[in-house]
């Protein structure tokens, strides 16, 4: 089973696909020269990006990350005021932190690669590590797949079941309708299996705190996206939207006329808080990625601040809920921009939302199902393709609209009683099937859509 918290994983921006996922797997790479004593022997490393790594690598921060993972750096660890000093202190002496123990020569125009044009055979989103010593012989090479939301594997392993050690959980379900039938058997909401199962490695005190912990990180950082101004990172000069949005919403609250849609307006200010600071390579919670990290905290935070029901025990059960639904994309199809186009990051946040709010709000494990589907139908299809390569434009906007379509969502699902023509698993196979049929050029690669079409607008 794939648990909450790694789904729910605190890094840094600006994704987690191109950011998270590769500086994890160069950090694997220097700690297994580590742990095979082999570090001494290493004179040079270099690094290679494939495919969508190599192709949005440097708007995405994946140049940035790499070096970041080979200093023995970690994203849930890393201060992301240091990202910067450490890249440049490289840069200008020449000379990097092997796993944060030994220092040797580093070039990036020579050992940091993005490779444009082989295609790789596995995965969108490839790269290779090789040590070498000082008579040039390969000591390493290990290939990588960043396979989204800051999962990696390595390319041997990718789509092949090998043994795990994992933890026996009591009700494992690799379906929406086996999730369903283990309701209708124990009597247990869809929270309280996912608190079962992962009750099964961490107490209820252990589990508690670190649900209070990822809200924590998602509620300080839509108040530190309200307060930030400036332009964001990366040459598209798009200028910071949340703190204005912010102080007229504030203003217009002490007004006698309010519109109706303004609580769609703060939605979309938490949201888009959110993805500003991860445009900004700061503190934000992979959920399931970050290139939709705004989503569920959006939702989240509508609820807390909106919803007279709201406490921190129910909005527990909101992660919970929406980690059960991003298991099941996460087995069943992909949340990776690079594999399936954006349906799989935005709409897979937006099914997770859509089922956390409907759980609050006091719908039945169905009626959850429903919302979740209903969350994900409305996404299917949708491109990846980021102007620049950056997280900016149009993926911070996608996150109001997909925080907003989350609320629809649960509304609609809590109107009915759970039945419906579509499943969840249905929606599942057809957005995998989708991304599949999806030209590589609207997958996370700015080769299409309107990462080319800007000019001519």
């Amino acid at each position: 089973m794939i648990s909450t918290f790694e789904l729910f994983k605190i890094g840094i921006g600006p994704s987690s696909s191109h950011t998270v996922g590769p500086m994890k797997a160069a950090a694997a790479f220097a700690a297994g020269l580590v742990s095979r004593e082999e570090i001494e022997r290493v004179a040079r490393v270099k690094i290679e990006l494939f495919g969508s790594l190599a192709w949005t690598g440097r708007g995405h921060g994946t140049d940035k990350a790499v070096v970041l993972g080979v200093s023995g750096k970690l994203p849930e660890t890393i201060d992301p005021e240091d990202v910067d000093r450490i890249v440049e202190e490289v840069r200008r002496t020449g000379r990097i932190r092997l796993a944060g123990l030994r220092a040797i020569p580093f070039d990036f125009a020579n050992d940091l690669i993005l490779d444009m044009e082989t295609q790789p055979s596995v995965h969108p989103n490839t790269l290779a590590l090789t040590a070498f010593d000082d008579g040039g012989t390969a000591i390493c090479h290990e290939r990588w797949c960043s396979v989204g939301g800051g999962f990696v594997v390595r390319e041997e392993v990718v789509g092949v079941a090998t043994a795990s050690d994992d933890v026996v959980v009591p009700h494992p379900f690799r379906s929406g309708k086996q999730l369903l039938d283990i309701g209708e058997q124990t009597g247990l909401s869809i929270a309280r299996i996912v608190g079962a199962n992962e009750g099964a490695a961490l107490s209820a005190e252990e589990i508690d705190q670190r649900l209070d912990r990822i809200i924590l990180v998602m509620m300080e950082c839509i108040d530190r996206g309200m307060q930030q101004e400036g332009i964001l990172p990366g040459g598209l000069n798009v200028k910071r939207r949340a703190p204005s949005l912010y102080r007229r919403l504030t203003a217009a609250a002490q007004s006698n006329s309010r519109p109706q849609h303004e609580i769609m307006d703060w939605v979309s200010l938490y949201a888009i808080a959110v993805n500003e600071e991860n445009a900004s390579g700061s503190r934000v919670v992979t959920a399931p990625t970050n290139g939709a990290a705004g989503i569920i905290p959006a939702t989240l935070r509508y609820f807390r601040d909106h919803c007279p029901e709201a406490t921190p025990e129910l909005m527990r059960t909101f992660l919970l809920t929406a980690a059960a639904v991003g298991a099941l994309f996460k087995m069943n199809a992909s949340i990776s921009g690079a594999e399936v186009g954006c349906q799989g990051e935005v709409g897979s946040a937006c099914s997770m939302a859509a089922a956390g709010l409907a759980a609050v709000l006091g719908g039945t494990n169905a009626q959850i199902e429903n919302a979740a589907e209903i969350g994900m139908e409305h996404h299917l299809g949708m491109t990846c393709d980021p102007i620049g390569g950056l997280v900016q434009v149009p993926c911070i906007e996608r996150n109001a609209f997909g925080a907003i379509k989350a609320i629809s969502a649960a509304s609609l699902a809590l109107q009915g009683d759970g039945t419906h023509i579509v499943s969840l698993d249905k929606v599942i196979a057809t957005m995998r099937a989708t991304g599949q049929d999806m030209q590589s050029k609207y997958k996370e690669t700015s080769q299409g859509g309107l990462a080319v079409n800007l000019a001519e607008c």
